[in-house]
């Protein structure tokens, strides 16, 4: 008989107290219970690579859980798969930056790049095919080292080692250089990633071994600044800071400008290490300063390092998952790449920048940034109110203080920037869920305001949404896409106010969250623009995504149809009923079609004309449950696990997008989903793991076991919570958070009884 590790303390300790007597007897102390083991490293399973290739855009380097800091590699190539500022695919270093973003598709940041070199000064990237005009160096992955917290690579032109590892608010680098009487760290103020532009630096030597400075950029985001400062382990020999004038990299000496660069030089003996620190801030060089002392005031890299090592391992231990080797690789790394961001965006002392472009101080949360709340909103952010319930309040405080200082909540906020990409205002639903599931650390009141002032304005489309239901084709672009998702966060709104008593909101709110009916068309069974009340956008394809303007956001009227999480039931009577809704759920898996040659790339991991690589997709699979089909959820969703997400560089099937499409495989994996993304219901699948435990609130578990699981038997025949039958094919949040254990027995062959009858269906109001 095999015991798990509680069951063998348990006998144990219970063997030890039957001898207890014995012992006592013979005159010798009773034996001791052994201490339980140490939890098991779960970094060990983060493997940093996925993601790197395709289209995944997620940040390869080192950094902490929601740190301000992500220090990590440049490539030299540019180009919408190097928005991170790495791909899997190239062999170049021209630097290694101290913010990136993780899974966008639009490329920013790269702030204070530092490259080691060696020999003569250059202060120019350079090229792969004249590299010796710059400082560009290749690299293979043979020699290259990531694991959560930290970097390592050998840069071969110099050969020279770089290690890196991070604080929150600061990034430690360790460089081993050889013999060199010119040994040297060119700081990079000129260079971003992407669309980041320098538009006023400055740097400048404090002491012997200090730096400090700024970085302004305008790129995504328009008004960005970052204040730095930078202490060396060895005094400094020689320091110098130019402004490149032209192509050719002939300099002039300057300390501020638009394309500057600062070079520090030493002597090094043959293996000597060279650290550094940088802290970073978004209010001054002093608070950088500041965060160095707090944060890392020694220069033991191996601990810092080893700290953020355990920072991780603190964070993966609250999924406890078994499974198969790749299912615990692909898995952890998911969890892993849902905590690069949102991101810190304050000082240590709790200073920050706002939207406002004022210092705001002591402001009583950690204000935090990098909110791409279109993909998040989903999946990403109810999965932070199961495992991250201290950081919910933090995330719903930042958006409210975003609200006061620019009149409406985020849309897609970066550095203090409101970039307005993407569709909806998709911080509704983030915000009312973290209400209706009971968080109180933010105020109530002022959130209600927020959310209604914000669905309130005119821009956007909202002026015609208020006037006539929907958005004229022929007045916006992305107008279906732009209604649909109001119609979702309307919604949302609706629930709030019921829950606090304002009844006439709560019928304006539910009108406008009925607004999705007025994009489909009956007779063609899909939804499409309208350039008014009796006229519909012509011509109109189901398959294309680019029409005279494009109605749709990455995306065409297969895709969007289904946009309707807040209403399915609403969705089923306007495709049919059961029978007809459920057919063409199946189509979508199955149809082809041409989408043309200007489709998005962002559409990829396409089934039939299902594509998991973009999120307004993610709850389609689940949509079974609603029509008692829950068995045809279990096939696709085990598909695209297994499928979708892979071990390789390549094993994101598409755009990252800060966490999303990592937030779906691991709630996925573990058997269940938000189909709504703020009734606190979440739909089972087919869970892809044997065991898992989580760690919730207020100390309590919630353990979860696959019986007979297998790749064959993904389908669920039973479910026991706590030892009693459970027929529904959903749970709440709330009895998720009661904990205690599910069990869901699987079999080869759906179940002809379980989750079939109506009263175990889900509902989109749930009482």
């Amino acid at each position: 008989m095999k015991y798990r590790p509680s069951q063998l303390s348990y006998f144990v300790a219970a063997l030890a107290g039957a001898l207890a007597p014995l012992a006592a007897t013979a005159g010798t102390p009773p034996p001791r219970a052994p201490r339980p083991a140490p939890a098991a490293s779960l970094t060990q399973y983060v493997d940093p690579y996925i993601g790197t290739g395709f289209h995944g855009h997620v940040f390869l380097g080192a950094n902490v859980p929601f740190g301000a800091v992500q220090l990590g590699p440049v490539n030299r190539s540019e180009g919408w798969d190097w928005c991170s500022g790495y791909h899997f695919s190239d062999s170049t270093i021209v630097g290694f930056s101290h913010t990136h973003l993780s899974g966008t598709g639009i490329g920013d940041l790269g702030d204070v790049a530092v490259m080691p070199t060696t020999g003569e000064v250059r202060v120019v990237k350079g090229t792969p095919k004249n590299p010796q005009k710059g400082f560009i160096s290749l690299f293979s992955h043979k020699e290259e080292r990531v694991r959560p917290g930290y970097y390592s690579v050998r840069l071969k032109r110099y050969n020279i080692k770089a290690e890196l590892t991070t604080s929150e608010r600061v990034g430690f680098h360790q460089y081993t250089f050889p013999k060199s009487d010119a040994a040297h760290l060119v700081f990079d103020l000129q260079q971003g990633i992407g669309w980041d532009l320098a538009t006023d630096t400055h740097i400048e030597k404090l002491n012997d071994s200090t730096l400090v400075g700024y970085r302004y950029s305008k790129g995504w985001a328009k008004e960005q600044r970052l204040y730095f400062a930078a202490v060396f382990s060895k005094p400094i020999r020689q320091f110098t800071s130019v402004q490149v004038t032209d192509s050719l990299g002939n300099t002039t000496p300057a300390a501020s400008g638009n394309r500057l660069k600062g070079v520090v030089t030493f002597t090094t003996t043959e293996g000597e290490k060279v650290k550094l620190k940088v802290g970073i801030s978004p209010v001054s060089t002093t608070n950088a300063m500041a965060n160095i002392r707090a944060e890392i005031p020694g220069w033991n890299f191996a601990k810092v390092a080893a700290a953020a090592d355990a920072a991780w391992n603190q964070e993966l231990q609250k999924v406890r998952v078994q499974a198969d080797p790749a299912r615990m690789k692909t898995f952890y790394t998911a969890l892993y790449h849902t905590m690069v961001a949102p991101s810190i965006f304050n000082d240590h002392n709790g200073d920050y920048w706002g939207t406002d472009k004022k210092v705001h101080t002591n402001p009583g949360f950690t204000n935090l940034t990098t909110f791409s709340l279109w993909d998040t909103y989903r999946a990403a952010h109810p999965l932070f109110t199961l495992l991250q319930p201290k950081r919910v309040n933090d995330m719903v405080q930042s958006m409210l203080a975003i609200y006061q200082q620019q009149g409406k909540l985020p849309v897609w906020h970066l550095m203090a920037n409101e970039t307005n990409t993407m569709v909806g205002y998709s911080a509704v639903p983030v915000v009312v869920d973290a209400y209706l599931k009971g968080f109180k650390g933010f105020d109530a009141n002022l959130a209600y305001e927020a959310v209604k002032a914000t669905a309130m304005r005119d821009e956007s489309g909202l002026k015609a949404v208020k006037a006539q239901g929907f958005i004229p084709a022929d007045s916006e672009v992305e107008n279906v896409s732009k209604g649909l998702e109001y119609a979702v966060d309307d919604w949302c709104i609706a629930q709030m106010a019921k829950q606090m008593g304002k009844t006439d909101d709560y019928a304006y709110f539910s009108k406008r969250a009925q607004n999705y009916r007025n994009y489909f068309d009956p007779r063609v069974g899909f939804m499409r623009g309208r350039v008014s009340q009796t006229e519909w956008r012509t011509p109109f394809s189901p398959f294309s995504s680019v029409h005279m303007k494009s109605d749709f956001t990455e995306g065409n009227a297969w895709q969007y149809t289904w946009l309707v999480p807040q209403d399915v039931e609403g969705l089923i009577g306007l495709l049919g009923g059961e029978k007809r809704f459920s057919q063409k759920l199946d189509s979508l898996f199955t149809v082809k079609g041409d989408m043309g040659a200007e489709a998005s790339p962002d559409i990829s991991g396409l089934i039939g004309m299902y594509a998991h690589g973009n999120e307004p997709g993610h709850h389609i699979t689940y949509l079974y449950s609603y029509v008692g089909q829950p068995w045809k959820t279990a096939e696709k969703v085990r598909f695209i696990t297994e499928n979708f997400y892979t071990t390789k560089p390549d094993g994101i099937i598409g755009n990252e997008d800060v966490g999303q499409m990592s937030a779906w495989h691991v709630l996925s994996t573990l058997g269940f989903y938000p189909l709504n993304p703020a009734n606190g219901t979440y739909i089972f699948g087919s869970p892809s793991v044997n065991q898992a435990t989580l760690a919730l609130a207020g100390g309590k578990t919630l353990a979860i076991e696959a019986k007979n699981n297998s790749a064959a038997n993904k389908y669920i025949q039973r479910v026991l919570r706590n030892g009693q039958p459970y027929t529904k094919s959903y749970i709440t949040h709330q009895d998720l958070l009661r904990g205690g254990k599910l069990v869901f027995e699987m079999g080869p062959q759906p179940s002809a009884t379980w989750g079939v009858a109506a009263a175990d269906r889900p509902k989109s109001v749930m009482k």
